[in-house]
């Protein structure tokens, strides 16, 4: 039996960034490091963190109610919340479930995705799937982090990198033509271990030995991710492109994960795109892990550089090793 797949797009974006605004210098004088030292390895001038009490699902909801009312959608058609984190509120019960009470979209389906910075465009191909079948007809996806809970303030190499904040976008059906015309979701978990928070599982539970040994923060292997990461952004947005029947040139816009300025440099390059035709916020916000994309997108999406009919590429990678990348025409 044949199914007739419904064409599926993004009908309304929304984010929100805490006001705490950390810049470089403000850095130096928690961690040996400079200004010069950041910028020439990252690109980032500074990054936000969230005020003292307000957990991921508080900046989830923000950005949430945002893309709601820019899709002109109210909490009693959402019938799915998806929320992309890595560093949820707590391990139970989910954020998106404290998401969808906050909102007042109770009795929708709700749960969480963990694919860390590639989290929101795994969200999207999910919630296109639910849709497309006709499961669903509108789906929240949130991308939602507060990094800075995690970090290890006396490790310059990661602690630098980070900031906090939430994107959310609203998906239902669209003329066919039209909404997401090709996907990619990848993983090498060979190398998870060089992304990583040691403990607070059930591996290793948390003890006071875990605490004083600082294995509740994030570590890092800079060269290994940098490495993958040049790697997959562009090949991942190369096959989507393809998938989607396009060419190189017929993209108008990209928005890749904001980690790090020679990243986003090298997809540009691979995808013959000038660096005025991608969205770069990374100077501003730093790496958002599952937030970054889907703020990305909705400033992308309110600055007008993000036009209807405009064919675009969002493309993530992060932790686990996870990959993501999709082709939109607006």
């Amino acid at each position: 039996m044949s199914i007739n797949l419904r064409s599926v797009g993004i009908l309304g974006t929304g984010s929100y960034v805490p006001e705490n605004k950390v810049t470089n210098f403000d850095m130096e004088k928690i961690v040996d490091t400079s200004d010069e030292w950041i910028r020439t390895r990252t690109g980032i001038g500074a990054r936000h963190f969230a005020a003292e009490g307000e957990a991921t699902s508080d900046l989830a909801t923000k950005a949430a109610l945002k893309a709601m009312e820019a899709a002109g959608v109210t909490a009693d058609e959402i019938d799915m919340v998806i929320v992309g984190t890595c560093t949820p509120d707590m391990l139970l019960p989910a954020t998106a479930c404290l998401v969808q009470s906050n909102i007042g979209a109770v009795g929708s389906a709700a749960f969480d995705i963990e694919t860390a910075c590639s989290s929101f465009i795994y969200g999207l191909e999910i919630a296109r799937n639910f849709i497309a079948t006709g499961t669903y007809n509108k789906v929240l996806v949130i991308g939602a982090e507060k990094l800075s809970s995690i970090l290890n303030f006396e490790d310059r190499k990661t602690c630098v990198l980070f900031g906090d904040g939430a994107g959310a976008a609203i998906l239902g059906p669209v003329e066919d033509g039209k909404g997401i015309l090709s996907s990619e979701l990848g993983a090498d978990g060979s190398k998870g271990m060089v992304l990583k928070v040691d403990a607070g599982g059930s591996r290793m539970p948390a003890t006071e030995q875990t605490v004083a040994d600082k294995l509740h923060y994030l570590s890092m292997d800079g060269s290994e991710v940098f490495k993958f990461a040049v790697r997959i952004m562009g090949s991942a947005s190369q096959r989507v492109i393809e998938e989607a029947g396009l060419t190189l040139d017929d993209i108008d816009y990209l928005v890749p994960h904001q980690a790090n300025m020679r990243i986003i440099s090298s997809a540009a390059k691979k995808l013959k795109l000038p660096l005025d035709r991608v969205h770069v916020n990374l100077t501003e916000y730093g790496n958002m892990s599952a937030a970054s994309v889907p703020v990305a997108l909705d400033e992308a999406i309110r600055a007008g550089k993000i036009k209807e009919g405009d064919k675009t590429v969002l493309v993530g990678f992060g932790g686990g090793l996870t990959w993501g990348a999709c082709a939109i025409q607006w």
